[in-house]
């Protein structure tokens, strides 16, 4: 009889017990798992360079090849395992293939996100020897899991709704069943192969078998904050139409004024939150930010007459604000991942650490438009690093936000300096501050280097944005005023 599946995926997040469970499946004869696959820091396993002849180079410049390696792979069955942060391009071509088996492994998602903070900590992410075991408590901080939380549940709702239309029905396996033969054996059974577990793998063992709250410093604080999750989204307005991910915890409130910034990650945040504090005479910490989209609806009612807003930024500008924050700088901003894959994979002509006189204006003038190329590849999904939201289209972006409310105005970054204090009049405000866009890209700005050339690379990059917006040449804004 022929087999129903050619090979099998774990869709798990890290910390949910997928290393466990690949131990397993690896312990069945004629199965093999070869782990993290499509890691786009490495290929399979920690320092590996090549995983079945197809070379980390080979994989990233186009991961079919290593998918279909896989699936012809020696064996009676082989897979991989693969997180959110792994080459988006591989979880589509596998979703869709019927002949792929699906195992999708879940966890609490605070216990998997304590034990994330806690390997972080301690650097340990796997344990064999119990004598070398680390422990730690970590601070249990509230709007990082709310944030995590959603990121988990709007995966989930993605994996099932695609899985849905395609008529397919995944395993569904939980961490609490990883120690269960049976289950395991019933697993096996429904992959269609002939082997079976006697016993489990015991190589790994539990590395924080304690209660959640024995592992923070403060579980009084995570139990307040618990109790405000809105588990059942009892407040939420029935929407059918396609599920996008809004950043509620980035909007941003004035704590007098009922006004809302809306941002589009980039570089106007910090201006316009300084002005939004200005204008209310309060400190930048005062402004009410970090909010679940609980307790955004809640001020959404208690604020009548509220006004919300966004505020667009040229393409080019934003990308090379992006460039300098989070890749060509090493500081708090920094991306250093990707930075590093960016340095040393595709070559982009970046030092490895900043400093006065190793790093002139010609080379970052080739930097960045080689920042532009990976670009408009990154955006069209042909690389193996995400899109991040500092640099996805602006339109996307937007879109996303719509899924959970619609700002009242989305104003040019050319046009705030006046929309804003005419906002601000209409707010109530008769003599509102002005805002100060006056933050310099380092080291470098874009007019020290801007040309026909990159604009050409930019609008190549953003094409989506530049015809919904009627983006043009960039200017200066002293200029666009």
């Amino acid at each position: 009889m022929t087999p129903q599946f050619d090979y099998f995926i774990i869709l798990a997040a890290m910390r949910t017990g997928s290393n466990l469970l690949e131990a397993n499946l690896n312990a069945i004869e004629g199965v093999t798992s070869h782990g993290e696959a499509f890691n786009p820091h490495f290929i399979g396993r920690v320092k590996s360079d090549t995983l079945l002849g197809i070379s980390v180079e080979e994989r990233d410049r186009d991961p079919s090849t290593l998918l279909e390696a896989i699936r012809q792979a020696p064996g009676e069955l082989n897979g991989f395992r693969l997180f959110q942060g792994h080459d988006p391009r591989v979880l589509e071509p596998a979703l869709g293939d019927p002949r792929c088996a699906k195992i999708i492994l879940t966890r609490n998602p605070l216990d998997s996100f304590i034990s994330l903070k806690i390997a972080r900590e301690t650097k340990q992410w796997q344990l064999k020897n119990i004598k070398r075991r680390r422990e730690a408590r970590v601070e249990f901080d509230a709007e990082a899991f709310m944030k995590y939380l959603n990121r988990q549940h709007e995966y989930h709702l993605m994996l099932s709704q695609r899985l849905q239309q395609r008529g397919q029905t995944p395993f569904y396996i939980a961490y609490e069943d990883l120690n269960q033969v049976h289950l395991l054996n019933g697993l096996a059974a429904w992959l269609g192969v002939s082997g079976r577990l006697s016993a489990l793998d015991d190589t790994l063992k539990p590395q924080n078998p304690e209660p959640a709250l024995a592992k923070v410093t403060n579980p009084d604080e995570m139990e307040q904050a618990l109790s405000q999750i809105d588990s059942f989204n009892l407040h939420s307005t029935p929407n059918f139409e396609p599920r996008r991910r809004p950043l509620v915890a980035n909007f941003v409130a004035a704590p007098k004024t009922p006004l809302m910034y809306m941002p589009i990650r980039g570089g106007m945040e910090s201006p316009i939150t300084r002005w939004m504090a200005a204008l209310d005479h309060v400190d930048v910490e005062q402004l009410l930010t970090n909010q679940n989209r609980k307790q955004t609806r809640q001020w959404f009612h208690s604020n009548p007459g509220h006004r919300k807003f966004a505020v667009l930024q040229h393409p080019m500008a934003r990308a090379h604000q992006a460039f300098c924050r989070h890749i060509l700088n090493t500081g708090s901003d920094a991306y250093p991942k990707i930075r590093h894959v960016l340095r040393n994979r595709l070559k982009i002509p970046i030092p490895g650490q900043l400093r006065d006189g190793n790093y002139p204006v010609e080379q970052h003038y080739e930097a960045f438009s080689a920042f532009l190329t990976f670009l408009r590849q990154n955006l069209a999904q042909q690389t193996a690093i995400r899109v991040d939201a500092a640099w996805c289209s602006q339109s996307q972006a937007l879109e996303g936000m719509a899924s959970f409310a619609l700002p009242d105005q989305v104003l040019r970054e050319d046009e705030v300096t006046t929309a804003l204090p005419d906002l601000a009049r209409r707010m109530g405000h008769s003599t509102p501050p002005l805002p100060d866009l006056s933050e310099p890209d380092t080291p470098f700005s874009l007019a020290e280097i801007y040309d026909g050339k990159l604009e050409t690379l930019a609008a190549q990059a953003y094409q989506r944005d530049y015809m919904q917006f009627g983006f043009g040449p960039w200017k200066p804004l002293r200029d666009a005023e």
